[in-house]
């Protein structure tokens, strides 16, 4: 499945390969691209509603691929990443418009503070709105030290623990990091997707951010043998075709590559979601 649902992330991707800070026009041109290149190879593509949804939901070409809608409201200033989430109201809204939508996704910055509680309440009311609005919900946490010098601070063993609280909770997918950020010899990595795995307990996928590019092929073959479905990522597939003047071209020549060989290893190594 393919992420597209970046915003002021995306924005900023922009800036760093050279194009300044570009309008909601340029955004939004690039997700369509996107959605046009890879779409009809995906079985899911991930996007927001601030910029691009209203096009590729009418846009999206007929086939297997199910349209996620983010259903996150960020806090983030500019050039900065995400450090907290909420629900998006308008999203969550009883009328608001889902034709076309299979489901919801929640991405929720995970830290060993005093708001785990109010944390763990928004991923069930999250879980709960997708239940009622009849669609799937995609909870991905994203662990995230209390302070950025936290002593003792180790990554993975927060993955592990987010999945403990988190998962039980019920969520139609779950959406993980990947453990090690894909580093390591491939029996270690199955290894740590094995615990991982355990600890979800439940459908899963990675996803790409923190993971070298080159490293997310491994990341995914071992992801598999450790029970995941499968990878719902972004810029592990399009990251470095961001700002280029060939856009098109270069999602052709190098985005749907990538995706042909990460499709062809879940194909080999990955649990059919259902069946997980």
């Amino acid at each position: 499945m393919v992420a597209m649902d970046q915003r002021e992330s995306l924005r900023t991707m922009f800036a760093a390969a050279g194009a300044g800070r570009v309008d909601d026009a340029t955004m939004v041109a690039f997700k369509t691209a996107v959605a046009q290149a890879l779409a009809p190879l995906a079985s899911g593509f991930l996007i927001d509603r601030h910029f691009g949804f209203d096009r590729v939901c009418a846009e999206m070409p007929p086939g297997r691929c199910g349209l996620i809608l983010a259903a996150d409201d960020l806090v983030q200033e500019p050039g900065q990443p995400v450090e907290d989430t909420g629900l998006d109201e308008t999203v969550a809204a009883p009328g608001f418009d889902l034709t076309g939508v299979h489901a919801l996704k929640l991405l929720l910055i995970w830290r060993r503070d005093a708001h785990r509680e109010r944390r763990v309440e928004l991923a069930r009311r999250f879980i709960a709105v997708a239940a009622e609005r009849n669609v799937l919900s995609v909870l991905e946490p994203v662990v995230r030290p209390a302070a950025p010098q936290s002593r003792g601070w180790d990554e993975d063993q927060a993955i592990l623990d987010a999945a403990r609280e988190l998962a039980p909770l019920g969520p139609s997918l779950y959406k993980a990091q990947v453990p090690r950020r894909g580093k390591g010899t491939s029996d270690e990595l199955r290894r740590a997707c094995e615990q991982l795995g355990t600890a979800i307990a439940r459908p899963w996928v990675v996803l790409s951010q923190g993971v070298e590019p080159g490293d997310f092929p491994a990341a995914v073959r071992a992801a598999g043998q450790g029970g995941a479905s499968g990878f719902l990522a972004g810029r592990a597939l399009w990251s470095d075709v961001v700002g280029r003047p060939d856009t098109e071209q270069a999602l052709a020549e190098i985005a749907l590559p990538r995706l042909e060989r990460l499709i062809d290893i879940v194909d080999r190594e990955c649990i059919p979601w259902w069946r997980a």
